[in-house]
């Protein structure tokens, strides 16, 4: 009986192991292969029915990865989502969402609870809602309580409300009422009369008190102007508000990040910026606040009302802290604190607007405000929306990715037009992480000045003396650090009470070259498109041969995001006249839809004179009426149609000009004067937009030779797209081109030319020649920043019919330049960047 039994009990086991095993098999060879390009997994883009549907927090949390999303203005909730995504990015809409504005996330240890947006999420998934009635606002912060974390958490609304909110039955107490209450009360006619400026973001506690930011200003001069008063960082200690300083804060946190410091004497940090720079401060225990700056790589996101900048974060990445501010990539310490402030370098600069970031499974993960409906104060025209539906997505990428993005060019000022006061050091400036470094000095005053710099060469705080400067009444100049310049941060002070200016301006050596990334293998470049009619204005494209044999046309195809919630990318071949859609999917089939191919035909046309060639360069007029150069990539373009410009990232416009694309900051954030260069090729795109978190590009050729997976045809094989992600476009090439601000033109003695664009190029030359019989100098000057500050660089002499060629110095690095002759004469100037 005994070896029957267990013979039994082996078939038994080796069945019941068979069952498994084919149960796993099914279960993998059923499991979803998702479409992914350059990160973005199109299936995955999340929509709402409002102006924006940006990403307020993803955070991991019981096997799952969460996200909550939001609308522009909706403290009382919104069709906006929360979803699950699980390991195999299956996604799951949570029936229990409730939408509004939420920002905030924080995991509560004790309660084994992660609270994200409204909602609270145990380990074992089941979830609870915080109802708007009775906590209304725009959720945008969450922070341990002061005096009972074990058993309940305070929360903050964009328009300054709080509360105390049990752990266990979420029962809130109203601590101060947001501030869309008090506006529908009566109480109050602004959004937040707690504290100055509105828009909060940041709030975190530690040390006895909770540390609140706001990062904009209310009123329609801070729609317009991007330098006045705004923002503030404030802290209460559970009895009454402090304000520390009067400027757009964003992040608050510390070492404990999403739990919130276990130990009460931790740092706390929060990070922001005015109108000159980035700011780092840090809270201590023992010292209070203090400050530091740092440069900016991008100033798409400035604006005093502080919409252009949502939620920039520090968050641990696997084994380090991972900063995102002002389109830069940063290594931050874990052990940031004023005696230990080493450590902080840039990674890199990148396009995507990131409103919040996490790891999971081995990814870096980044949640995206991709494609809003509402271009909000970024209006440049009909042509500059991309979409009828607000929709984002996530970016799924490697732990190294911030090293592998864009340059960490980036520049920044501690001075401009500031009243400096004698002897007062300004805040830190970092020193550290650049090849290349300038400052550029003056003094706009009468008075007569020194200006000492010092250095903290490891971060401890312990200053010494660096070098110094000698400053005639309304001079300027530059420093060009070398190489061997060691430091952490750099601070000046001034001998005398002057006006001053001082601006850092820094750079890296590019590693990129010229040539494409084979990732963009099979894009149509300029010299495939035939000579156009001048007097008609008629384009037209001729048969390419490809392998010999197969012909095929090359056509003008026009995209536009769908609304009335389709989902789908409206693509429209205006040779053939076939209308098509790329799906969720990303399959692209013809469709039969004479509205939408009617719509994307008149109001989607491609632009002919949004900007001209004007004697050697780019002349762009700016809606203030200021006028800015740019160099050409070639001037075959000129022959193109193609799209200029168009919002693919929320509040900010991508710019396509004869073969550059360029970033310029909405026209609230100073716009063209905080332009700068991405890359050049030689590729004619025909359209570009931005669809579910991906930039798709048109101008492809239908034939498919490399099998490039990041193009997508069309059933028919007449129509094909690129797909990637915005910033892939750092791998087109570096930025080129040539131009200049004078092309045989009548010079005025001491009338500067327009500014010319050479921040952001490499290899930089000017060859410049005048009409002159007689030698003729010429001042080159420099705005480092594009604040419209002017600086003298140096001065050239130029022999009569002789061509001067001047070779800029390796690493120089400014925004604008521009030439002032001594002399009426007739003169060329052109620009090189190789």
């Amino acid at each position: 009986m005994y070896y029957p039994y267990k013979i039994m009990k082996i078939n038994k086991i080796v069945f019941v192991s068979s069952l498994v095993i084919l149960l796993l098999q099914f279960s993998c060879s059923n499991k979803t292969e998702y479409k992914e390009f350059s990160g973005i997994y199109p299936h995955l883009a999340y929509y709402n029915g409002d102006g924006e549907c940006g990403t307020g927090a993803v955070v991991p949390w019981a096997d799952r990865l969460w996200v909550v999303t939001y609308s522009p203005h909706r403290p009382y909730g919104s069709d906006d989502k929360l979803y699950e995504i699980t390991p195999d990015l299956d996604i799951i809409v949570r029936h229990e969402s409730i939408g509004g504005t939420p920002a905030n996330r924080m995991i509560h240890k004790e309660s084994d609870q992660l609270f994200i947006g409204p909602y609270v999420i145990d380990d074992d998934r089941n979830i609870r809602t915080l109802s708007y009635k009775t906590i209304p606002g725009r959720h945008t912060g969450l922070a341990r309580h002061l005096s009972d974390p074990k058993n309940r958490i305070l929360l903050a609304t964009m328009e300054a409300g709080f509360y105390d909110i049990d752990v266990k039955s979420l029962e809130p107490k109203t601590l101060y009422k947001d501030g869309n209450i008090l506006m529908k009360e009566g109480v109050s006619d602004r959004y937040s009369s707690l504290l100055p400026g509105y828009h909060g973001k940041g709030f975190y506690s530690g040390q006895g008190v909770a540390v609140y930011s706001n990062n904009g200003e209310e009123g329609e001069l801070a729609k317009k102007k991007f330098d006045i008063p705004s923002g503030s960082l404030s802290e209460w200690d559970g009895k009454k508000w402090k304000v520390i300083r009067r400027n757009q804060f964003t992040e608050v946190t510390g070492p404990g990040g999403i739990y919130g410091n276990d130990n009460q004497d931790d740092p706390i940090w929060s990070i922001g910026w005015d109108y000159k720079s980035v700011i780092l401060a840090v809270r201590e225990s023992e010292k209070g606040w203090s400050y530091y700056r740092l440069p900016k790589a991008s100033y798409s996101y400035d604006g005093a009302h502080g919409w252009n900048t949502e939620w920039p974060r520090i968050r641990k990445v696997g084994r380090e802290y991972l900063m995102t501010m002002h389109g830069m990539f940063w290594h931050f310490p874990e052990t940031f604190t004023t005696s230990n402030s080493s450590g902080i370098y840039p990674r890199g600069s990148y396009l995507k607007v990131i409103g919040d970031f996490c790891e999971w499974n081995n990814k870096l993960v980044f949640g995206c405000d991709d494609s809003a409906k509402n271009p909000f104060l970024n209006s440049r025209g009909k042509h500059n929306t991309n979409s009828s539906q607000s929709n984002s997505n996530l970016w799924f990428t490697s732990l190294d990715k911030p090293d592998n993005v864009g340059p960490t060019n980036a520049s920044g000022s501690l001075w401009l037009n500031d009243t400096v006061s004698k002897s007062t050091p300004s805040d830190p400036f970092i020193f550290n992480g650049w090849k290349y470094r300038y400052a550029w000095i003056a003094n706009r005053s009468m008075n007569q000045a020194r200006i000492f710099f010092e250095i903290d060469e490891d971060g401890n705080n312990n200053w010494k003396a660096f070098k110094e400067v000698e400053m005639e009444p309304l001079s300027s100049t530059c420093i060009n650090f070398d190489e061997k310049d060691d430091g952490v941060w750099i601070r000046a002070y001034s001998s005398s009470d002057i006006i001053a200016d001082l601006v850092f301006s820094y750079a890296q050596e590019d590693s990129r070259n010229t040539k494409p990334d084979i990732i963009f293998n099979g894009i149509n470049t300029i010299s495939e498109i035939d000579v156009y009619n001048k007097i008609n204005n008629i384009y037209t494209y001729s048969d390419i041969n490809v392998n010999g044999n197969n012909r095929y046309s090359i056509y003008e195809v026009l995209l536009h995001g769908l609304g009335d919630n389709r989902r789908a990318l409206g693509v429209l071949n205006t040779t053939s006249g076939k209308y098509y859609e790329l799906d969720s999917t990303m399959n692209l089939s013809e469709k039969n839809d004479t509205s939408i191919s009617r719509y994307i035909s008149e109001n989607l046309n491609l632009e002919s004179d949004t900007v001209s060639i004007d004697g050697n360069s780019i002349l762009v007029i700016d809606s203030k009426g200021r006028r800015w150069r740019l160099p050409y990539g070639d001037k075959k373009y000129l022959n193109s149609k193609l799209r200029v410009s168009r919002e693919v990232v929320t509040e900010r416009t991508l710019l396509s000009l004869f073969g550059t694309f360029f970033e310029v900051p909405a026209e609230n954030a100073d716009g063209y004067a905080k332009i700068r260069p991405i890359s050049t090729s030689k590729f004619a795109i025909t359209d570009f937009t931005s669809y579910r978190g991906m930039l798709i590009l048109s101008g492809v050729k239908p034939k498919n030779p490399s099998n490039n997976p990041h193009i997508i045809t069309s059933d028919d094989g007449e129509v094909a797209l690129w797909a990637g992600v915005v910033d892939d476009l750092w791998k087109i090439g570096k930025p080129v081109g040539e131009g200049g601000p004078w092309y045989n033109s009548i010079v005025e003695s001491n009338v500067p030319s327009d500014p010319y664009l050479i921040g952001f190029y490499d290899d930089r030359s000017l060859a410049i020649y005048h009409d002159s019989k007689e030698k003729v100098k010429f001042n080159l000057e420099i705005d480092p920043s594009g604040d419209g500050h002017w600086f003298k660089y140096i001065e050239l002499e130029v022999l009569p019919e002789r061509v001067l060629n001047f070779e800029f110095p390796k690493g120089f690095d400014a925004r604008w330049i521009r030439i002032v002759p001594q002399k009426d004469v007739i003169a060329t100037a052109t620009f090189f960047y190789k």
